[in-house]
């Protein structure tokens, strides 16, 4: 009877071994073809969405120019990306030419938790920076990153390399996939929300990514392009 009941436990945990396996495997096949569709998906959206907002980006770059000639148009900067990875990120230059310099002055003043900067009345901020950035107009230029492969239309936010030097093993597993122009933080509270629960929202969506998903958070984005009181 004892020898019955060992045989049917071995054959327990070795059905469930195999199960897990097959599991795994199918998981990482369905992976694999969900990587090679939304790299397309974003080739081809990212293509379309800078012919088609040319006329934008004109007209953006003549106010910034208008209100500040001596700066740049576009601002670009250094973030960390999937594996760690450094890259150049583009935007619009929605703050003074100076801004970098100022920001250690401003650091004690941050007003959302964990390693990140934010302020809602940040003095760097010029007055176009302020409508681009409620709109979030001034993040379309990384469409360019994404056509070159550094980012993806959807995926967790790329931080800076001082925001990781304060990361946790915990927290670096968000830096696990490409990082996104838009994810499930922009949609689910933005800066309302703080470091840890955007960490947490980013390893939900890494769990959970598909291309329904992905579709879900980019059709929430458009709210965010519209201008919501989360943009700052």
């Amino acid at each position: 009877m004892s020898v019955s009941t060992q045989r049917n436990d071995g054959d327990v945990v070795l059905n469930t071994k195999l199960s897990t396996s097959i599991h795994s495997k199918e998981r990482s096949r369905s992976l694999a073809h969900y990587l090679i569709v939304k790299r397309a998906i974003d080739i081809v959206c990212a293509a379309v969405g800078l012919i088609c907002l040319t006329p934008l980006f004109i007209i953006v770059a003549i106010l910034i120019k208008i209100e500040d000639p001596r700066g740049p148009v576009f601002f670009h900067q250094i973030r960390i990306g999937k594996n760690e990875k450094p890259f150049r990120m583009y935007k619009f230059r929605s703050m003074v030419s100076n801004a970098e310099e100022l920001l250690e002055e401003l650091l004690m003043q941050n007003e959302i938790q964990g390693a990140m900067f934010k302020m809602k009345k940040d003095p760097r901020i010029t007055r176009i920076g302020k409508f681009i950035r409620k709109t979030s107009i001034d993040e379309l230029p990384q469409l360019w990153n994404v056509i070159k492969g550094d980012m993806s239309i959807v995926g967790p936010r790329p931080p800076l390399p001082r925001e990781v030097a304060e990361y946790t093993s915990h927290d670096k597993l968000r830096l696990k996939v490409m990082p996104g122009c838009t994810g499930l933080w922009q949609i689910s509270g933005r800066n309302g929300l703080s470091f840890g629960e955007m960490v947490e929202l980013d390893l939900i969506y890494i769990e959970q990514r598909c291309m329904a998903v992905d579709f879900k958070i980019m059709l929430k984005t458009v709210k965010v392009l519209l201008g919501t009181k989360d943009a700052f």
